[in-house]
């Protein structure tokens, strides 16, 4: 079984006023409910504020780290939530990730985790 990486983008600052929180939270539980249901849930969750990063950054072992407060980057949006889900059947999850989509109304990504055992894949970490 493959496991997926699904991303969840927010824009910059808070969310819009005409936002209905308690709508969008049941809608995404009904997503996670469906997800476990079918056997794929690993684990989901959404990110605190931007502001609340820290970025580091290290360019060798021995180099003393640099600490930054906020985010890595300047962006008009950044990571709010993701869930790591595991199927054989990527448009099972893609599924999923559309109706995520579509109860918040923010852009969706998703991403396989590098498979080890797959020769056709290069690990990140070699």
């Amino acid at each position: 079984m493959k496991t997926y990486l699904i991303s969840l983008f927010s824009p910059d600052g808070p969310p819009p006023g005409e936002a209905d929180l308690g709508r969008i939270m049941a809608d995404l539980e009904a997503v996670n409910d469906d997800i476990r249901a079918a056997g794929s849930w690993v684990f989901a969750g959404g990110l605190g504020d931007q502001a609340s990063a820290t970025t580091i950054r290290k360019r060798d072992a021995v180099a003393d780290a640099v600490l930054t407060d906020g985010p890595f980057v300047e962006a008009k949006e950044h990571l709010g939530g993701f869930s790591i889900v595991r199927s054989d059947d990527y448009d099972v999850v893609l599924g999923w990730a559309e109706r995520i989509a579509g109860a918040t109304g923010l852009p969706v990504e998703v991403r396989p985790f590098v498979d080890r055992d797959d020769p056709g894949q290069v690990p990140t970490d070699h």
